[in-house]
């Protein structure tokens, strides 16, 4: 009697590994940012700049590797990967203008492209038995949601121990030495170069035609740019919009007597959050349609916000609106890579995925420049965060019309 298939393989262990790591490393670039600038003197804008730049490089990378992994082996992709973002680290250490970090953390945004979701849930997709690829994209989406959590208390916890360019060589040496799993990450040889640039390219001219994948590339950018303004700025707009801390309520029971702490604890909250949220909506995705979850995970980001933002901001509002919001946090990325597959099959999904994931990190690109860029010309994040609202209602409505059936049948998956 044949063994049913397993959910959770080796491929699934070691890239989520990977991707928890990539994402502790990444997330914890705003710790840096008070630090560099106490030593230099530079405006934070530059800083902030850098890690937008970092984000766009992601999103340029992401449909690289994606066609790199496909033509030369997942392995080989991730080594790759690895090795610039370990570079890019490396480097920012040395550098001595706003330029120069800015032009390191293009191969940063590079590094984490190649270690990433993008590269990272196509392994894990390919391996995974059709009946599991929904649960198991949302396990290692959930480790990158975990890796969120770890990274900057890592990084606050180092920095007490060693200045900040000793932090960066210790994560430069994390991300190589998770290499050393990947002898546990089987994958079969690539196909032969001329089949596979045969079919893919007539899989992309396919899919580039089809209104369901630019449905869905569209759609995609405003989970980014939802994401990555939150990221950058919630904890300050909380700093300045929330009423003061009552010292006999729950803060103070928690030792947060500032607004500034709240809008770290709201971070925090947002990521602990994240996991479950995470993991719910790969449950969900096994048994409803994706697009009918993403529309609702879109409607319902917008919905939150709206309320934070129309009701008085207090603690109690920034709690209820952290943990709503972290549920919905990542909750698209499994259905969205899931619905790639489902839709155009396992073989080009790095690729095809990467092309989507172009448009979330220009999404996120403009959800933090232009967060900076609002407040200073109107002392507030009000307009801002209104466009916010008004991108996730759009998402949530562009979903409606996509085509959720197949276009190929099922291939086995790989072996694990």
């Amino acid at each position: 009697m044949e063994k049913p298939p397993r959910l959770f393989t080796p491929v699934l262990a070691v890239g989520s590994a990977i991707v928890l790591v990539g994402f502790a490393i990444r997330a914890s670039f705003g710790v840096f940012q008070i630090p560099i600038e106490e030593e230099f003197g530079w405006p934070r804008a530059e800083f902030s700049l850098a890690i937008a730049i970092q984000n766009l490089a992601w999103g340029f990378g992401a449909p690289f590797f994606g066609a790199l992994a496909e033509k030369l082996g997942d392995r080989k992709a991730i080594v790759l990967g690895a090795i610039l973002y370990a570079l890019g680290l490396v480097m920012t250490t040395g550098a001595s203008s706003p330029l120069a970090i800015q032009l390191y953390e293009v191969l940063v945004g590079f590094g984490i492209a190649g270690t990433g979701f993008g590269v990272i849930l196509a392994v894990v997709g390919r391996a995974s038995a059709p009946e599991h690829r929904a649960m198991s994209l949302a396990i290692a989406t959930a480790a990158g949601s975990a890796g969120q959590i770890v990274g900057p208390a890592v990084a606050v916890f180092l920095l007490e121990e060693m200045p900040w360019q000793s932090v960066f060589l210790v994560f430069a040496g994390s991300i190589l030495a998770v290499l050393l799993l990947l002898p546990f990450m089987r994958s079969p040889e690539p196909a032969a170069k001329e089949e596979l640039e045969e079919s893919l390219g007539e899989l992309l001219r396919m899919a580039l035609k089809d209104p369901s994948y630019m449905l869905i590339f569209v759609g995609f950018f405003s989970c980014g740019y939802q994401l990555a303004f939150i990221t950058a700025h919630f904890p300050a707009l909380v700093t300045e919009m929330s009423a003061p801390i009552d010292p006999a309520g729950w803060c103070g029971d928690l030792g947060i007597e500032t607004t500034a702490a709240l809008g770290g604890l709201a971070i925090s909250v947002i990521g602990a959050a994240n996991i479950a949220g995470t993991l719910a909506a790969g449950w969900a995705g096994k048994r409803f349609g994706k697009k009918w979850l993403l529309s609702g995970i879109y409607a319902g980001r917008s919905v939150a916000a709206a309320w934070f933002i129309l009701t008085p901001i207090t603690a109690n509002s920034v709690m209820v609106f952290s943990f709503a919001m972290g549920f919905l946090w990542l909750a698209t990325v499994p259905l969205t890579s899931g619905l790639v597959a489902h839709i155009y099959g396992v073989r080009y999904m790095a690729t095809l995925y990467g092309i989507v994931f172009f448009s979330h990190q220009m999404g996120s690109f403009v959800g933090v420049y232009l967060g900076g860029v609002l407040y200073d010309m109107y002392g507030s994040y009000t307009t801002v965060w209104w466009i916010g609202i008004a991108v996730g209602v759009f998402s949530s409505l562009v979903h409606l019309p996509v085509r959720e059936e197949s276009r190929f049948a099922e291939p086995a998956p790989r072996p694990s």
